[in-house]
């Protein structure tokens, strides 16, 4: 005895209405644009990106100087 073989029936075409609007929430457009706005500003005006220089005083030694003059000043 031969079984059947299953086939899906062919869907009907589904008509998509003609006035479909995709609205998004207001944060999906104005976080992008401020990120985006950041890194613009950041690369027209590298001198605000202290840690991207090597210039200056290095950061963990200004730390340690700041621990060591706490602890001395504790004790």
């Amino acid at each position: 005895m031969a079984a059947r073989a299953h086939t899906r029936p062919d869907p009907a075409p589904r008509a998509e209405p003609a006035g479909v609007e995709i609205q998004l929430p207001w944060w999906a457009i104005a976080l992008p644009a401020i990120a985006f706005a950041a890194l613009l500003l950041l690369i027209l005006n590298p001198a605000d990106a202290h840690a991207a220089t090597g210039g200056g005083e290095p950061f963990l030694a200004h730390v340690l100087d700041r621990i060591q003059s706490v602890l001395s000043a504790a004790f």
